[in-house]
């Protein structure tokens, strides 16, 4: 099941994506389905005269992974940095890039949902408290990455986790291809299996460290692979199963 945050006439709602890929209707769920389960109701309307929004605004926070795919040295355990909600954005908003930086590129990234509440949670248990998933694009200053001392202006300033277009609740998350594109050229492509450490692993590892929240997000990691971001381009970023999420990018002063 697909599951959309979107706007109509300025009213918010859930729905759940029905139809064949290119004919899609939202059906409107009744609340929120984080806290009131998914009820259907009677009311639909087709995709292409809604306004998609970011599936979630996390009620607490984006936890990033840290060094988590092939091309990299395994860490001995799952290794996490924090990013506010404020830079959480839906499909197809722009992305102003800071000032301080010349250098942001895209991370195209598997997120998970958090949909209950959730502390030291065993491997064998993890499947009970996902929601489901969507697309993020993990965007880093990686100029700052070299020059600060802590990633907060690398990895937390507004707009740099777009998140889309939809939650997925049911997808096997063994072998997913990710592709991210920047103008339509390739710049990062890769398979979750070669992820050092499972989404369970990870969802686990986590909860270990601190409580998680239903709408918390969980960025998996990238492949390698990077480019530097100028004004006017487009990123889209299509993992198997789920879909696409298309990002456009503007500089501060324009």
């Amino acid at each position: 099941m697909r599951i959309a945050r979107f706007t109509v006439d300025n009213d918010l709602h859930f729905g759940i994506v029905e139809g064949e890929e290119g004919a899609e209707t939202l059906r409107v769920i009744a609340g929120d389905p984080f806290y009131s389960g998914i009820e259907p109701t009677g009311a639909t309307y087709p995709l292409e005269q809604v306004r998609l929004l970011s599936p979630m605004i996390p009620r607490s926070k984006v936890i990033g992974t840290i060094a988590n795919w092939a091309g990299t040295e395994a860490p001995a355990s799952p290794q996490f940095f924090i990013k506010p909600n404020t830079t959480v954005i839906g499909p197809g908003d722009p992305v102003t890039l800071p000032e301080y930086s010349e250098s942001v590129s895209p991370e195209g990234e598997l997120a998970v949902i958090i949909g209950r509440i959730a502390k030291s949670v065993p491997l064998e248990r993890v499947h009970e408290v996902i929601f489901g998933y969507t697309i993020a694009n993990d965007l880093t200053a990686r100029d700052m990455l070299e020059t600060d001392v802590q990633w907060t202006r690398a990895k937390c300033f507004d707009g740099s986790t777009p998140l889309g277009p939809w939650i997925e609740t049911e997808l096997d998350t063994d072998s997913l291809n990710i592709t991210t594109w920047v103008d339509g050229d390739t710049v990062q492509e890769g398979n979750t299996a070669d992820m050092h450490y499972s989404v369970a692993e990870l969802v686990s590892a986590a909860s270990e460290i601190f409580t998680l929240l239903p709408g918390d997000v969980l960025l998996t990691g990238s492949a390698p692979g990077a480019t530097v971001l100028r004004d006017g381009q487009e990123i889209e970023i299509e993992i198997e199963g789920i879909g696409s999420l298309i990002t456009r990018v503007r500089d501060e002063a324009n």
